[in-house]
């Protein structure tokens, strides 16, 4: 191969990669912006309360520790009385009852931990994922979702939100591109309003984010204080490089 043709394969793969990645965004359910905050403490409690309530019956997050929750403002008394449902020691990993194989048995597949799950999908994915489910018949829970078509997963804040169905309905677009049109029905109402259900799910995925990198935020500030250390070093070692060659010619 010569070199001419090697820069082309080397310039043409990541083009091929680039525009595969693009027809895959283009292709699903378009994802909604998960407007997360890593700083407000009352969603992130709210999120871990919803989180126990309905998702660790199933869901583990066996790379945090219940004491952990401490970082969010709660205190180890208020973990014990309202949080650990599935653990004896505040010290203990927040893991679900339910065993790989009872999952794998009910559901097709052990339901994943969610440790990482936020920083594996993405915010937004998950805020989206958790607001596009609607019943389907013919699936074996009942229950299926836009973004992640046949997923095994029922729809288990289904009493919040309520009951919707979906359509999808091919269209044409005026240049003649075929385009993809879901249209949303509701079947029943939920205990909450959908400003109430999306503030809800929004809280859930905060703590989900957080949950993926607790220490995301001391992170951060130290380093921002290195870089400002670094810099006041490189201003010093720059000052005695010019005084030590100052009479060098």
């Amino acid at each position: 191969m010569t070199k001419k043709n090697l820069l082309a394969v080397l310039f043409a793969v990541p083009l091929a990669l680039f525009g595969a990645g693009a027809v895959a965004a283009e292709a699903g359910y378009p994802l909604d912006r998960a407007p997360i905050d890593s700083n407000d403490l009352a969603s992130l409690q709210a999120g871990a309360r919803t989180f126990v309530n309905y998702c660790l019956g199933c869901h583990g997050a066996r790379y945090l520790r219940y004491n952990r929750l401490t970082d969010i403002g709660l205190t180890e008394q208020q973990i014990k009385d309202n949080l650990m449902f599935t653990a004896e020691k505040v010290g203990d990993v927040m893991k679900t009852p339910m065993s790989a194989a009872d999952g794998k048995k009910w559901f097709g597949v052990p339901p994943p931990d969610l440790s990482v799950i936020a920083r594996s999908r993405g915010a937004d994915w998950l805020y989206t994922y958790l607001r596009t489910f609607y019943r389907d018949p013919t699936t074996a829970s009942g229950w299926n979702n836009a973004v992640f078509p046949n997923v095994g997963m029922p729809h288990v804040l289904w009493q919040l939100q309520g009951e919707r169905a979906l359509q999808v309905v091919a269209a044409k677009e005026p240049g003649g591109h075929e385009s993809v049109e879901y249209k949303w029905a509701r079947m029943s109402d939920g205990k909450l309003s959908d400003v109430e259900y999306d503030r809800t799910v929004r809280d859930l995925v905060n703590f989900l984010v957080w949950v993926g990198e607790p220490a995301a935020h001391s992170r951060k500030t130290i380093g921002i204080w290195v870089l400002f250390v670094l810099g006041v070093l490189f201003v010093l070692s720059y000052a005695l490089k010019r005084e030590y060659w100052k009479d060098v010619k």
